[in-house]
């Protein structure tokens, strides 16, 4: 798998919404090292689940439009003697 690396806003966008999660769901203030340590650990032992399913969902929605195209095309087609 290709390491997935976000730009620097990115990073500080992700740390500043964790920071605010403990705040507000937890009443613990959380410093901004600890909060990119905490985005490090679950990008690094949790993020391949999270893209795996994002490829699964990609790969269904996929197979669904060919699906739907391959249907598009038979409706296309003429009657012949080899398809009555």
């Amino acid at each position: 798998m290709p390491e997935i690396e976000f730009s620097k806003e990115e990073i500080e966008t992700i740390v500043r919404k964790i920071q605010l999660y403990f705040k507000e769901e937890l009443d613990t203030d959380i410093g901004q090292f600890d909060a990119q340590f905490l985005l490090d650990f679950f990008s690094e032992e949790v993020g391949s689940y999270f893209y795996n399913r994002g490829l699964h969902d990609a790969q269904t929605i996929l197979e669904k439009r060919m699906e739907d195209i391959t249907d598009a095309i038979y409706e296309l087609q003429k009657i012949t003697e080899f398809r009555k």
